[in-house]
């Protein structure tokens, strides 16, 4: 399968997440470039029509264009091979304009239907850049040392390559967990969201499974290697982002549909027209020709290739101010294309922390006791539940108890001669009534909850949740507002995602999902629904991102999805999304309100050659003067796209 894209002079390409480029040319056609661009404007002052300058003319076109040319003839070859039928492009059809106008003795005409098609070759180039990067971000995340446990008992520090099924591992506090295995003593706290996303780190114990590049909590296990390095859920990730970079087809843009039927007509009249000027309009076979060149001088696509260019990058400029980034134009254009867009739950439809949503005491006689003897117990935890809770609460006695976390029970302190427990439900017996109906209440909703025990007696509890991005559901109802498919996809239990999905409005929500299965997800949703645009944050969404049409990567996520991300929405502002969209829809209109004019100018200009009303110079006139105008409505992306 073909893993690049081919540029186009209309400034859209075929959407590929190799981010490569067919023509990419390096420093020295650049150099040519303005070498070929110094001498046109040397020749400009050199008496007219004087060999010198001629020459000037000629070389002018052959430095500046002859990449174009190169393109031209060769792509031609390639893609008629390739595709076993004529498959020209408009390179081919601007190099043998460039040749008509050098026949007929036009040369100024002829290096300027190079510079200016030169010059937008490389400055979409230059738009387009070269997206394509090493995932060097995401290997450096990949753990390189572990704590391996000698036979004697004593630990030494080795290269993750060198660990073997089998063998055992310490793994202290705030370390970053080397390989997936299992833990044989000890418990622990576990941040996994690199892997599934959920925000909400997991507590671990003798007998759990535990995954490479994750991050541990404040506690100290050891643990026994049960996957080689290359087998383990990271690795898998790496591996699917470098197959789905590596397997994308192109979506073909409108412009490149257009182009092999345009320049395959024109190849075609040119001959047909030359040979039929004697006959039908009683032309000389001299008059005949120059009409011929002529025609294919107006038919060559000046303004059309200023259609998209121009247009595409002040589009690309205007969402840079405002905080979007896109790495090519083609990315911009076909997000106005899309039926569906996918978010991951956890840091891009939500805040990506826990907050205190609900609490629940038996009594309210002694709520801010209770309130004080859990900030008090929460301080010697570091935990995002905890953290919550102290976010949440304000103590007025400020205590300082002695607080026990133990496995299976959860922290455990003792005041005024009363015993107090929090921690998980399942942990506890004696439950009320009333907690138990608030609890199963809860958790219909999503909500993570911790229990508040005295003596052994729940008498309280608090329940906690990934709560929404503000921006969220103005976003939903945005893209609902434009006929636009939304889902959720996410790491966490069902329930959960369902929780936040009606909150924000959103038309689908899938949970349960593995790293590897949201890729999957994505193109069954490209069966469904056709362009799919997924805007995620973790590790675990760069197989997704690169699998989408259009990959959005959230800024304050992972380095490497917005490594292998199409466009970036920094600072986490959703709006930005529904803003980069409507600027997108705007961009498809101008651009095709530029084709329509560009080729309502080339009908015209070819109507008039054949009435015998146009000569060389009213034709290049008309034509600089149709791309001037193109441009400046191009321009006018310039401005705040209206909400």
């Amino acid at each position: 399968m073909e893993t690049t894209h081919t540029q186009k002079c209309s400034g859209e390409q075929g959407h590929t997440h190799d981010h490569g480029h067919n023509h990419s040319h390096g420093k020295s056609p650049v150099i040519l470039f303005f070498t070929g661009l110094a001498l046109f404007i040397v020749a400009l002052f050199i008496n007219e029509g004087s060999l010198i300058q001629n020459i000037l003319f000629i070389s002018a076109t052959f430095l500046s264009g002859y990449h174009i040319i190169l393109e031209g003839i060769v792509e031609t070859i390639e893609q008629s091979k390739a595709k076993r039928k004529f498959a020209p492009n408009v390179h081919i059809l601007m190099t043998l304009a460039a040749f008509g106008a050098i026949i007929i003795g036009s040369y100024e005409e002829a290096a300027l239907l190079i510079l200016i098609f030169a010059a937008a070759h490389f400055l979409e180039e230059y738009a387009e850049g070269r997206s394509k990067r090493e995932i060097t971000n995401l290997l450096k995340m990949n753990p390189t040392e572990a704590r391996l446990i000698q036979a004697d008992g004593s630990v030494k520090t080795v290269d993750v390559s060198q660990l073997k099924i089998g063998d055992n591992l310490q793994v202290l506090n705030g370390d970053q967990i080397p390989t997936d295995g299992r833990i044989l003593t000890g418990a622990t706290s576990i941040d996994e969201s690199s892997i599934n996303g959920e925000s909400i780190p997991r507590e671990k114990s003798v007998g759990d499974e535990v995954f490479g590049s994750t991050i541990n909590g404040n506690g100290t296990f050891t643990m026994e290697v049960t996957k080689d390095s290359s087998d383990t859920v990271f690795a898998k990730i790496v591996q699917l982002v470098n197959q789905s970079q590596s397997n994308l087809s192109k979506t073909a843009t409108k412009i490149q549909q257009l182009e092999p039927y345009y320049v395959t007509i024109v190849l075609i009249l040119v001959p047909l027209f030359i040979a039929a000027g004697p006959f039908i309009f009683n032309w000389s076979w001299n008059d005949s020709f120059y009409r011929g060149m002529v025609f294919l001088i107006s038919a060559s696509p000046c303004a059309l290739a200023a259609s998209a260019v121009p247009a595409t990058l002040s589009g690309i400029s205007n969402l840079a101010k405002r905080g979007v980034l896109f790495k090519g134009g083609s990315y911009l254009a076909n997000l106005a294309t899309i039926k569906s867009v996918a978010f991951d739950k956890t840091g891009t439809l939500t805040q990506g922390k826990p907050v205190v949503t609900d609490f629940y005491f038996l009594t309210e006689t002694n709520e801010q006791d209770y309130i004080d003897i859990i900030i008090a117990m929460e301080k010697t935890a570091n935990h995002p539940l905890a953290n919550a809770i102290l976010a949440k609460f304000t103590p007025a006695e400020k205590l300082e108890l002695q607080v026990e976390n133990e496995l299976g029970k959860g922290l455990i302190t003792v005041f005024d001669g009363a015993t107090y427990q929090l921690g998980k439900p399942e942990i506890f017996v004696n439950t009320n009534k009333q907690i138990t109906k608030h609890n199963e209440q809860y958790a219909k909703e999503g909500k993570t909850v911790v229990y508040f025990a005295k003596n052994q007696e729940v008498i309280g509890l608090i329940a906690m949740m990934d709560v929404p991005n503000e921006h969220a559901k103005p976003v939903i109802s945005y893209l609902k507002s434009q006929g636009i498919h939304t889902t959720m996809i996410t790491g966490d239990a069902e329930l959960t995602g369902q929780a936040v999905g009606r909150q924000i409005g959103i038309d689908e929500v899938v949970g349960n999902v593995l790293p590897e299965n949201k890729a999957a997800i994505v193109q069954e949703q490209q069966a469904r629904y056709g362009s799919v645009a997924m805007l995620g944050d973790g590790v675990n969404d760069a197989p997704a991102l690169v699998t989408a049409d259009i990959g959005v990567a959230m800024g304050d996520g992972t380095d490497i999805a917005i490594d292998v991300a199409d466009a970036v929405l920094m600072q986490n502002d959703l709006t930005k999304f529904s803003y980069a969209h409507a600027t997108a829809k705007r961009l498809d209109r101008v651009v095709w309100q530029n084709i329509i004019f560009s080729m309502f100018i080339v009908i015209l200009l070819i109507t008039l050659n054949i009435l015998g009303k146009m000569d060389i110079t009213i034709g290049v006139i008309a034509h600089e003067g149709s791309t001037l105008l193109v441009i400046l409505n191009g321009l006018r992306l310039l401005i705040p796209t209206k909400s």
